[in-house]
């Protein structure tokens, strides 16, 4: 009698346990270099009023203006209208809310690789040359399962993506820089006009061109595992160029708005689809010169932040409770939202318990 009650427990919280997961499809979204410092409280007044980096304070004044609360909602209203009353954010350091890269290399690909990875490799990852990643991805990992093979794909506005993947090995597709698509239909047609007639000074390709060739595959590939990274805000710190890097955050926003609105239109994923943005790394606070740069001689380069939406994710909007975070954790965290294990080795960081229903 003993047997059978423990059987029936067991078979209840099997039951139980795969009612309340309810995710089946993941996208993970980034936007390279994003400041936390921007995500929590809008426009750096510090920046905006240096003519060197703010060419046309009135227009950012007027359209992202404000106390930071309101500057911040007015930038990124879908993270702050949406994601802050139904799901999550973390990284706000002003709570003690932390979230930090720990590869030591504090740029692009050694960030990428830890957020795809869950682990640092400082010994073989120490630069952004085109080199296949002799690393794994989460991606690599779970295509390799028949469930999800042909059923993830990546799109990025860098062109290091199909390397940072390791296209040639996982046989993940990944679109990339200026790659057209190969026998498009008619949106894809005229995007890959658009990229080719319309030059980019800063980017291997606008991210606008990213997100719709992105938008345009999910319609009619529908796949289970999808990777976005879009780079303009990047660039245009880089250049010195704070308004161009506002507004790119601010497209940003209406890209995920965007696909939030999409997702949730289709029945394949309507209430069954998490969304996870972040970014690589970070930039430099201060000397307020250091906005434009990151990188391991850049101080703050480490402090990132990241959101998170979907139907096992509770929501608790921004977090203002104490924590450390690491980026080491992502890679574990997407796989757990499909039910999947992965911690390949002891280095991979766990997945983070508070996003997810328990």
């Amino acid at each position: 009698m003993k047997k059978i009650s423990v059987l029936l427990l067991l078979i209840l919280w099997v039951f139980t346990s795969q009612a309340q997961h309810k995710t089946e499809k993941v996208i993970l979204i980034t936007t390279d270099g994003f400041r936390w410092l921007e995500v929590f409280n809008g426009l750096d007044t510090a920046l905006l009023n240096q003519e060197k980096y703010t060419k046309s304070k009135r227009d950012l004044v007027d359209r992202f203006g404000g106390p930071p609360q309101a500057s911040r909602a007015k930038m990124l209203p879908f993270l702050w209208n949406t994601i802050a009353t139904k799901g999550q954010i973390y990284g706000n350091r002003q709570y003690q809310n932390f979230v930090n890269i720990t590869n030591q290399q504090w740029f692009s690909y050694p960030g990428y690789n830890e957020i795809l990875t869950g682990a640092p490799d400082d010994e073989r990852i120490t630069s952004n040359d085109h080199i296949d990643n002799p690393n794994e991805t989460v991606l690599e990992f779970l295509h390799k399962k028949p469930a999800y093979k042909g059923k993830i794909a990546a799109f990025s506005t860098w062109d290091c993506f199909p390397f940072i993947i390791n296209e040639k090995r996982s046989k993940i597709p990944v679109n990339s820089g200026k790659e057209l698509v190969k026998n498009p239909n008619s949106r894809e047609k005229l995007l890959n006009e658009i990229q080719e007639t319309t030059p980019s000074t800063i980017a291997d390709r606008h991210d606008f061109i990213t997100y719709f060739l992105t938008k345009e595959y999910l319609l009619n590939k529908k796949p289970k595992v999808l990777f976005m990274a879009f780079d303009e805000t990047d660039d245009y710190a880089h250049a010195g160029n704070y308004d161009a890097y506002i507004k790119a955050a601010n497209n940003f926003d209406r890209y995920l708005a965007d696909l939030w609105k999409t997702v949730q239109s289709m029945p394949d994923y309507k209430d069954k689809t998490t969304l996870i943005i972040t970014s690589d790394h970070g930039r430099g606070q201060y000397p307020k010169s250091g906005w434009t740069d990151h990188g391991f001689r850049t101080a703050y380069s480490d402090q990132i932040w990241f959101a998170v939406i979907g139907p096992d994710t509770p929501a608790k909007g921004e977090i203002k409770t104490a924590g450390q975070f690491y980026q080491t954790q992502f890679a574990s965290t997407l796989a757990k939202f499909l039910g999947e294990n992965y911690a390949p080795n002891d280095k991979v960081g766990k997945p983070i318990e508070e996003v997810m229903n328990k």
